[in-house]
C-alpha cells in the first residue's frame, strides 16, 4: 500500500518542490497512522505541510485505498537526515 500512496500523490507535489521521502502505515495504540514524510530542497515549514496535506488529503480519500480509519500524520525531513 506504501507504494501505491506514493504514486497518488507523487505528480501532485511537484508544484511545491516537495518528494515523497517515506511512507508508512501502521499501528500504534489502537490507532491507524498514515505516515507521510516529504523531502525538498529548501525547508519544510509549517505552511507548507500544511498546504501539502490539503493537496494529499482530497487523493488519498478519492483513492479509497485504507477501509478502516486513520490518522494522516505529515512530516517534512529534517535537513541532515
Amino acid at each position: 500500500m506504501e507504494e501505491k500512496v506514493k504514486r497518488i500523490i507523487g505528480d501532485s507535489l511537484e508544484k511545491l518542490h516537495l518528494t515523497v521521502d517515506n511512507v508508512v502505515y501502521e499501528k500504534e495504540n489502537n490507532h491507524n497512522f498514515l505516515r507521510i514524510c516529504l523531502d525538498s530542497p529548501e525547508i519544510i515549514d509549517l505552511n507548507l505541510i500544511v498546504e501539502a496535506t490539503n493537496i494529499i488529503n482530497p487523493l488519498i480519500d478519492e483513492a479509497n485505498i485504507i477501509d478502516e480509519e486513520y490518522h494522516l500524520d505529515i512530516y517534512g525531513k529534517s535537513k541532515g537526515e
